[in-house]
């Protein structure tokens, strides 16, 4: 009895065990069908580029004789049916925006926040020599906002998973909305 409990046992435990290995972030890996790294990183590069071929862009270098634009990612909410950490979407964009080099990148939010308590804390800790100063830093031109958003289309073991990524990106001056963009992504699950 007890050799047939140990056998059992170890059959259960063989066959729970997990396998992990590690691959490639680059690599297309779909296991739920759910919103991934890979639709993310993919998303934000294609709409970057988009964004950047506007007539926007050319309209800004030409009335600020060549100077890039100063653009600021807002926020991108998460109004799909699933988890999605959008930030993880906007530093998708944002480095995709500084790799280009055609327009200059502020940050925004929350971070912007903690910079400035930051300097804050220089003008009463920091040598004046080294304290950074207020009222220096560069204001955006324009702001990059969005959403992604979803519809589910399911039945018995099959669904399709429709996503749609909408930004616009508006002159902050303005308030002129002067690029409007989207992306749209299928995925068909069987299970």
């Amino acid at each position: 009895m007890t050799i047939a409990a140990i056998a059992v046992s170890g059959m259960m435990i063989a066959s729970c065990s997990r396998q992990v290995t590690r691959v490639n972030t680059d690599q297309a890996i779909d296991v739920s069908g759910n919103w991934n790294n890979t639709d993310s990183r993919l998303v934000a590069e294609e709409m970057t580029q988009t964004v950047l071929g506007g007539k926007w862009l050319s309209t800004h270098l030409e009335e600020k004789q060549g100077k890039r634009p100063v653009v600021v990612v807002g926020v991108v909410k998460n109004k799909s049916h699933e988890h999605i950490d959008a930030e993880t979407f906007v530093k998708d964009v944002e480095q995709s925006f500084i790799k280009s080099e055609r327009v200059r990148l502020v940050q925004g939010g929350k971070k912007r926040e903690e910079l400035r308590a930051e300097k804050a804390d220089q003008q009463d800790n920091a040598s004046v020599s080294t304290m950074k100063k207020f009222g220096l830093e560069n204001g955006a031109d324009y702001i990059l906002q969005g959403s992604i958003n979803s519809i589910v289309d399911s039945h018995k073991r099959k669904k399709v998973v429709y996503y749609q990524v909408n930004l616009e990106l508006t002159d902050i001056q303005t308030n002129e909305v002067v690029w409007i963009g989207d992306k749209k992504i299928a995925k068909y699950v069987k299970n």
